[in-house]
Protein backbone atom coordinates (compact mmCIF):
# COMPACT_ATOMS: atom_id res chain seq x y z
CA UNK A 1 0.00 0.00 0.00
CA UNK A 2 1.13 3.53 -0.73
CA UNK A 3 1.64 6.25 1.87
CA UNK A 4 0.79 9.94 1.51
CA UNK A 5 1.18 13.35 3.11
CA UNK A 6 -1.69 15.85 3.33
CA UNK A 7 -0.88 19.48 4.06
CA UNK A 8 -3.29 21.85 5.76
CA UNK A 9 -2.96 25.17 7.48
CA UNK A 10 -4.21 24.68 11.05
CA UNK A 11 -6.26 27.89 10.89
CA UNK A 12 -8.14 26.42 7.88
CA UNK A 13 -8.35 22.72 8.88
CA UNK A 14 -6.41 21.43 11.88
CA UNK A 15 -5.61 17.99 13.20
CA UNK A 16 -8.03 18.64 16.08
CA UNK A 17 -10.84 19.35 13.61
CA UNK A 18 -9.97 16.20 11.67
CA UNK A 19 -10.09 14.15 14.87
CA UNK A 20 -13.44 15.73 15.80
CA UNK A 21 -14.95 14.27 12.60
CA UNK A 22 -14.48 10.81 14.09
CA UNK A 23 -14.92 7.63 12.08
CA UNK A 24 -17.11 9.30 9.46
CA UNK A 25 -14.11 11.42 8.45
CA UNK A 26 -14.34 14.27 6.00
CA UNK A 27 -13.60 15.09 2.40
CA UNK A 28 -10.18 16.45 1.41
CA UNK A 29 -11.23 19.10 -1.08
CA UNK A 30 -9.83 22.28 -2.58
CA UNK A 31 -6.86 20.73 -4.41
CA UNK A 32 -6.24 22.74 -7.58
CA UNK A 33 -2.86 21.41 -8.67
CA UNK A 34 -2.70 18.73 -11.36
CA UNK A 35 0.16 16.79 -9.73
CA UNK A 36 -1.72 16.73 -6.42
CA UNK A 37 -4.86 15.69 -8.35
CA UNK A 38 -2.97 12.72 -9.81
CA UNK A 39 -1.89 11.77 -6.29
CA UNK A 40 -5.50 11.89 -5.07
CA UNK A 41 -6.57 9.75 -8.02
CA UNK A 42 -3.93 7.13 -7.14
CA UNK A 43 -5.11 6.72 -3.54
CA UNK A 44 -6.76 3.47 -2.52
CA UNK A 45 -9.14 2.64 0.30
CA UNK A 46 -7.24 1.99 3.53
CA UNK A 47 -4.02 3.73 2.54
CA UNK A 48 -2.59 5.97 5.21
CA UNK A 49 -0.98 9.37 5.18
CA UNK A 50 0.66 11.94 7.38
CA UNK A 51 -1.40 14.96 8.44
CA UNK A 52 0.96 17.92 8.16
CA UNK A 53 0.35 21.38 9.59
CA UNK A 54 1.72 23.79 6.99
CA UNK A 55 2.70 27.45 7.43
CA UNK A 56 1.73 27.44 11.13
CA UNK A 57 3.70 24.80 12.99
CA UNK A 58 5.24 23.07 9.95
CA UNK A 59 5.05 19.59 11.47
CA UNK A 60 3.63 16.14 10.91
CA UNK A 61 1.10 15.72 13.73
CA UNK A 62 -0.83 12.53 12.99
CA UNK A 63 -1.90 9.75 10.67
CA UNK A 64 -5.06 9.67 8.55
CA UNK A 65 -6.60 6.94 6.37
CA UNK A 66 -8.42 7.04 3.04
CA UNK A 67 -12.05 5.99 3.61
CA UNK A 68 -13.45 6.95 0.19
CA UNK A 69 -11.55 6.94 -3.09
CA UNK A 70 -11.41 9.81 -5.60
CA UNK A 71 -14.66 11.47 -6.65
CA UNK A 72 -15.66 14.93 -7.98
CA UNK A 73 -14.93 17.95 -5.75
CA UNK A 74 -18.20 19.81 -5.24
CA UNK A 75 -16.28 23.07 -4.67
CA UNK A 76 -14.68 22.99 -8.13
CA UNK A 77 -16.83 24.92 -10.59
CA UNK A 78 -14.70 23.73 -13.54
CA UNK A 79 -15.38 20.05 -12.85
CA UNK A 80 -11.70 19.19 -13.35
CA UNK A 81 -10.70 18.32 -9.80
CA UNK A 82 -11.72 15.76 -7.24
CA UNK A 83 -11.18 14.69 -3.66
CA UNK A 84 -10.97 11.72 -1.32
CA UNK A 85 -12.41 11.22 2.15
CA UNK A 86 -10.07 10.65 5.09
CA UNK A 87 -10.39 9.94 8.79
CA UNK A 88 -7.96 10.46 11.66
CA UNK A 89 -6.25 7.27 12.82
CA UNK A 90 -3.82 8.35 15.52
CA UNK A 91 -1.82 11.36 16.67
CA UNK A 92 1.94 11.40 16.82
CA UNK A 93 3.29 11.20 20.36
CA UNK A 94 5.23 14.31 19.42
CA UNK A 95 5.04 16.47 16.28
CA UNK A 96 7.87 16.01 13.77
CA UNK A 97 8.89 19.42 12.46
CA UNK A 98 10.01 20.26 8.95
CA UNK A 99 13.37 21.36 10.35
CA UNK A 100 13.85 17.91 11.94
CA UNK A 101 12.82 16.18 8.71
CA UNK A 102 15.34 18.24 6.71
CA UNK A 103 18.16 17.18 9.07
CA UNK A 104 17.27 13.48 9.28
CA UNK A 105 19.43 11.06 7.25
CA UNK A 106 17.27 9.14 4.79
CA UNK A 107 14.76 11.97 4.31
CA UNK A 108 16.82 14.24 2.05
CA UNK A 109 14.85 13.10 -1.04
CA UNK A 110 11.42 13.39 0.60
CA UNK A 111 9.08 15.50 -1.53
CA UNK A 112 8.22 17.62 1.52
CA UNK A 113 11.88 18.68 1.66
CA UNK A 114 12.25 19.33 -2.07
CA UNK A 115 8.79 20.55 -3.14
CA UNK A 116 7.22 22.03 -0.05
CA UNK A 117 4.36 23.63 -2.03
CA UNK A 118 2.74 20.37 -3.18
CA UNK A 119 -0.36 19.92 -1.00
CA UNK A 120 -0.82 16.15 -1.43
CA UNK A 121 2.27 14.04 -1.98
CA UNK A 122 3.49 10.45 -1.88
CA UNK A 123 5.76 9.19 0.90
CA UNK A 124 8.05 6.19 0.39
CA UNK A 125 7.96 3.21 2.76
CA UNK A 126 11.40 4.16 4.09
CA UNK A 127 10.36 7.78 4.69
CA UNK A 128 7.17 6.58 6.37
CA UNK A 129 9.10 4.37 8.80
CA UNK A 130 11.62 7.11 9.66
CA UNK A 131 9.00 9.83 10.29
CA UNK A 132 6.83 7.45 12.35
CA UNK A 133 9.86 6.57 14.49
CA UNK A 134 10.67 10.26 14.92
CA UNK A 135 7.07 10.90 16.03
CA UNK A 136 7.14 8.15 18.64
CA UNK A 137 5.07 5.56 16.78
Amino acid sequence: MAHWLYKSEPSVWSWDRQVAEGGKGTHWNGVRNHVAKQNLMAMKLGEQGFFYHSNEGKAVVGIVEVIKEYYPDHTDETGRFGMVDIKAVKPFKRPVTLDEIKKEPGLEKMILVNNSRLSVQPVTDEEWAIVCRMGGL
